[in-house]
């Protein structure tokens, strides 16, 4: 048992990913931000809306009478189990497959059912084998449709009128309020301290989604629209977002700015930059220009009053700087020390560095490839200003799928171990079982020890390999994930956050009318990994176990 608390470090770093790719990949937040962020998103989630009951036995894949009288099989079945799925999982993430945590563990359960020859659940019925395989296509089907109707909305709202900042700025507190609404309810519907839809109240329930709404709008314009006023119509670049509860004196001539930003600084984020993209293409399309990652679009010189131009058109009143790709963590931490001894302390120290931080500072925005390129040039490109209204709206979503993640999905990571805990503490077989505190505790802190170290690969596949992703898509993509979420637990579905994202985000990609804006190669490569977990997780953990009890005993 002990031994695969270190494998699950890594095992569980897909988790995270799959709710902070889109942010990620939208440039709405970097990897240090969601490596600190996800580490107390996934703690409140499994700590603070954990199940405390665990079905030890995930979905009761298989029959565990066939373990009375013998818990000492049941608990080298179980660790076969973590150890299988652990290492498909570490094997998937390395080389780009965004795989599905519970069906990996699915797998390795059925495999070790074979090594036990225990009865396996294979018929038509919640959370068989059957209905895992069928989620393959369920969960992507059912997310590409309501991110499609999601991006739809804004798109036709704000991003294709004209004028579209000023209708941002009109609409932007009514998004905000029903990204809060909607994902109160999911809050409402997935606690398991507040039960079910019908214990809570039908009553009580919309009374708490309006007031969070109405709540939200009021936010919104009365801090939200005075802080966007000064940052992106004034270009006052010293504003920053921990400002925001200044609200009403942002208007004054001359705000109370506590810890004020650098004067001369960037005001927004070019969201469609590519270092690697050449000037001769970026001629036809100005605001793809040949610029960083980290790119940003600075304020002119001369006076920063809003004018009438400025509700119109950006893009002809900035210069760009041209910023270099961002550098790895070996041109980052091991190059500049590479000369000195190996006992030198500052090489020591790089090395250091480099283990603590290698997987937060890779750039897992930008790609240097032409066929990303040409993917990415299918795609619509909208105001700056507008795509960084819905940056506020995204992190809103993408914490809350985190906090499900550490809610919900604690089981998938937890519930063999709890078997094997539980069966050696009773000395019998146990189906179910009280979980510690300390059990969600370690495994909340683990979900974001993992993705801080291994998560950037999940973080590339699912961001702008896929399509090109921007806040506005982010958001549609995290919100219609998360309605689909909630819709299969109450329908009760087996689905995987995995697929959901993915097909989610095709949906967005979808939405511009041009299949060539969809990188079919990218979502070939992942329905592979999914095909391959059942067999590859099942026949591993099945091998491993049958040769642990086939061994030659003295």
């Amino acid at each position: 048992m002990v031994c695969t608390r270190p494998l699950q470090i890594l095992r569980n770093c897909g988790f995270i990913a799959n709710a902070y790719a889109t942010s990620v990949a939208a440039r709405t937040l970097t990897m240090p931000q969601v490596g600190i962020l996800s580490m107390l998103t996934e703690f409140a989630g499994a700590v603070g809306m954990g199940s405390r009951v665990t079905s030890t036995i995930k979905n009761g894949i298989i029959n565990v009478d066939r373990f009375n009288g013998n818990p000492g099989t049941l608990m080298l079945a179980m660790g076969c189990a973590e150890v299988a799925s652990a290492s498909w999982l570490m094997l998937a993430t390395g080389i780009g497959f965004p795989v599905s945590t519970t069906q990996t563990i699915v797998g390795a359960l059925v495999g070790v059912g074979f090594a036990t020859e225990a009865n396996i659940k294979w018929g038509w019925e919640k959370g068989s084998v059957s209905q895992i395989a069928a989620s393959w296509g369920v969960a992507p089907a059912i997310a590409c449709a309501f991110s499609a109707i999601i991006f739809g909305l804004v798109k036709y709202t704000v991003l294709e009128r004209k004028d579209s900042f000023k209708w941002a700025m009109r609409l932007i507190p009514f998004f905000l309020g029903g990204t809060g609404a909607i994902l109160t309810l999911f809050i409402i519907a997935e606690a398991p301290s507040l039960g079910s839809f019908e214990e809570f109240g039908a009553g009580q329930t919309i009374g708490v989604v309006l007031g969070v709404f109405a709540g939200l709008v009021l936010i919104g314009y009365v801090f939200f629209i005075p802080y966007f006023e000064r940052r992106l119509i004034h270009k006052d670049a010293r504003v920053k977002f921990w400002h925001i509860p200044l609200g009403p004196l942002l208007r004054r001539e001359n705000p109370p700015l506590y810890f004020p930003g650098k004067a001369d600084g960037e005001y927004v984020t070019d969201y469609y930059a590519d270092p690697y993209e050449t000037s001769d293409s970026s001629k036809d399309e100005p605001t793809a220009t040949s610029t960083g990652a980290d790119m940003k679009i600075q304020p002119v010189a001369g006076d920063t009053t809003p004018t009438e131009g400025d509700e119109k058109n950006l893009e002809s009143q900035v210069v760009r700087r041209r910023a270099k790709p961002i550098p790895g963590p070996h041109e980052r931490f091991l190059h500049p020390v590479a000369h000195l001894p190996l006992s030198h302390p500052s090489r020591i120290w790089g090395y250091v560095k480099f283990g603590f931080l290698q997987g937060v500072t890779r750039d897992c925005v930008t790609h240097d490839s032409e066929h990303l390129r040409e993917v990415h040039a299918r795609a619509h490109q909208y105001d700056s200003r507008v795509e960084h209204l819905w940056t506020y709206c995204q992190v809103a979503s993408a914490m809350m799928m985190s906090i499900a993640h550490g809610s919900n999905d604690v089981a998938n990571a937890v519930g063999p171990w709890a078997a094997v805990y539980q069966t050696y503490k009773e000395g019998a077989v146990a189906t179910t079982s009280p979980t510690p505190i300390w059990f969600l505790v370690i495994a909340g802190f683990l979900l974001g020890a993992g993705f801080w170290f291994y998560g950037y690969n999940i973080i590339r596949a699912l961001g702008n390999k896929i399509t090109q992703m921007s806040p506005t898509r982010g958001f549609s993509t995290e919100l219609g994930a998360a309605i689909t979420v909630l819709l299969a637990s109450q329908l009760g579905l087996p689905i995987s956050t995995t697929q959901t994202l993915a097909g989610a985000t095709l949906g967005v990609a979808l939405m511009n009318y041009d299949v060539g804006a969809v990188n079919w190669r990218q979502l070939g490569w992942i329905f592979l990994g999914w095909v391959l977990t059942l067999p590859a997780a099942g026949l591993f953990a099945g091998l491993m176990c049958a040769m642990a009890l086939n061994a030659p005993r003295f």
